[in-house]
């Protein structure tokens, strides 16, 4: 059985309603949409977004117009796609992960809304989340302590695990790698389980990957949140499947083939965007609007994995999952 959660909110913008078909104001506004690949807005959580500024009142074509930027993929585009933005002083920039860095590079003056990205306290993008300050505001979710927490479930399931690998993306304009890295590391020597670091800077990268496991004979993997994954989750389950290896990773992970999926509700954090683009919009600083967390967390076992590569999920873990796939 599925079962849809909400993103928890934190602060005192927990108590905001979302006002249902909301009446935008009378003017038409630009958003500027900085993305890493295109399928994040055609057919990603671009949907959820818009389903979020429908509700408020915004309608495309109508009191609302997009000005789009996309990487393709490469992050060393980000920089001058957020500089066109910005040269075109649109009314707000949306943009995820390091998009978010990209533009506050770009611009100082133009709001910013996160849709979802890392712990940009640490990364020192902003002051606080309850009082962010500047012109960055948005959603955030702790991706090294969901890496931490997958790192303690694979544990459960494989209790005489001594050695585990971690797959994340290398480089990139993130200014939060060595926190994330600590973190985990730190969640490693805890549950005694030396932790192996496998960088990747692409999909072509995966098999040498994948052959570090072999080599080092890690038992099991985990992998970060990075958005360069979200496109090839199917070959990261299949290499992994390939050598009948635990893998555990974010929700869609799992839906393609992983062993576990466990993570945060991203269509719910897009479409709460929105709330804080129409703040904006209606004359709200950036930097006055608190910066929400996501607190509800989602669990997708795969049961038809477990049992192709002879592997038990522990009854208290499958009674806790949200999803099973059978």
């Amino acid at each position: 059985m599925r079962r849809r959660e909400f993103i928890g909110l934190v602060g005192g913008a927990a108590a905001w309603p979302l006002a249902a078909a909301a009446q935008a104001p009378g003017r038409n506004f630009t958003i500027g949409f900085l993305g890493l690949y295109a399928l994040t807005w055609t057919k990603g959580f671009g949907r959820d977004f818009q389903e979020g500024l429908r509700e408020l009142g915004y309608v495309e074509g109508k009191n609302l117009r997009f000005e789009f930027r996309y990487a393709e993929g490469d992050e060393s585009r980000l920089p001058a796609l957020a500089s066109e933005l910005a040269a075109l002083n649109v009314d707000v920039i949306v943009t995820h992960s390091a998009g978010v860095f990209a533009a506050r590079q770009a611009t100082s003056t133009i709001p910013i809304v996160a849709a979802q990205t890392g712990d940009i306290v640490a990364a020192g993008l902003v002051s606080t989340l309850a009082h962010p300050g500047g012109n960055v505001t948005g959603s955030v979710f702790f991706v090294a302590e969901l890496a931490a927490k997958r790192l303690q479930m694979l544990k459960e399931i494989v209790p005489s695990l001594a050695r585990a690998g971690l797959l994340r993306v290398k480089g990139g304009l993130r200014a939060d790698r060595s926190h994330y890295d600590e973190v985990v590391r730190a969640a490693a020597k805890a549950l005694n389980i030396e932790l192996f670091l496998i960088l990747v800077s692409g999909p072509e990268e995966f098999e040498s990957a994948f052959a570090i496991c072999d080599e080092k004979r890690i038992p099991g993997l985990v992998t970060s949140d990075d958005t360069k994954f979200f496109n090839d989750f199917a070959t990261i389950a299949a290499l992994a499947a390939a050598r009948r290896l635990p893998l555990l990773g974010p929700l869609e992970l799992a839906e393609n083939g992983a062993l576990l999926g466990y993570g945060v509700d991203f269509a719910a954090m897009w479409r709460r965007a929105a709330f804080f683009v129409d703040k904006i919009l209606k004359g709200a600083n950036p930097g006055d609007l608190p910066i929400e967390q996501a607190t509800k967390f989602r669990t997708i076992v795969n049961l038809r994995t477990a049992k192709a590569i002879g592997v038990a999920i522990p009854p208290t873990l499958l009674a806790a999952a949200d999803e099973v796939i059978e």
